[in-house]
């Protein structure tokens, strides 16, 4: 079997909710880009534990416990 490439998901950052790439180009600080399937890539994503959003590293500092990271 050939190994997939994968492709690029865009996320609200706020929400977690998808985006599209329009949502993406108008605020692109308030979305993150994740890459699914195939190949790691190593981006790091954090998210809240209790609400699964997205949160910025600054507060995953404020509250360690609270958050969980991923390794794409």
């Amino acid at each position: 079997m050939a190994k997939s490439a994968g492709r690029s998901v865009n996320r609200s950052a706020s929400n977690g909710k998808f985006v599209s790439k329009a949502a993406v180009a108008k605020s692109p600080g308030k979305t993150v880009t994740q890459h699914v399937g195939g190949s790691k890539t190593g981006q790091t994503v954090t998210r809240s534990a209790s609400s699964g959003k997205f949160v910025t590293k600054a507060a995953a500092k404020r509250n360690p416990g609270g958050t969980v990271t991923e390794q794409h």
